[in-house]
């Protein structure tokens, strides 16, 4: 349903999410280690979520990527997931079609337009403090 890049930075959003409550910043080397993601590619994921204000960049000796404490319960799930695939999971066809709509549905466009829905919604009401915390808390893993 995501793409890589998008279940990728979701994955680190969480990860540096997590390190954040330890007071901690995380390399972007670290970062692709804990998400199973190649480095070069995860340093472009992790621009994109800067440049959407997910997450924070600190250069020098001491930096690192970190999300402010306060803000954790702040960024939504859907914020991550428009950094970097952008709104095209709402609106793209579940047969990937190039012209799917009301007027010219496939054969799957009103099951999938209630799928659609109900994972905006709960895009739009999953907190990044939610997920991280249930790392933190053994509930959920990021590894197999």
């Amino acid at each position: 349903m995501f793409s890589k890049a998008c279940e990728y930075g979701i994955k680190a959003a969480i990860f540096i999410a997590t390190k954040s409550y330890e007071d901690k910043r995380v390399s972007p080397k670290e970062i692709a280690e804990e998400i199973n993601s190649p480095q070069a590619f995860t340093a472009k994921i992790l621009q994109s979520l800067v440049r959407h204000d997910v997450v924070s960049s600190v250069k020098g000796a001491y930096g690192g990527f970190e999300i402010e404490k306060r803000k954790i319960s702040e960024v939504k799930l859907a914020q991550i997931v428009n950094a970097i695939d952008g709104d095209s999971i709402y609106v793209g066809c579940g047969l990937g079609l190039a012209k799917c709509d009301e007027n010219h549905p496939c054969p799957v466009h009103d099951k999938f337009k209630s799928v659609r829905e109900e994972l905006k919604n709960m895009l739009e009401n999953t907190t990044l403090e939610e997920l991280a915390l249930n790392i933190k808390s053994g509930a959920s893993f990021l590894r197999a």
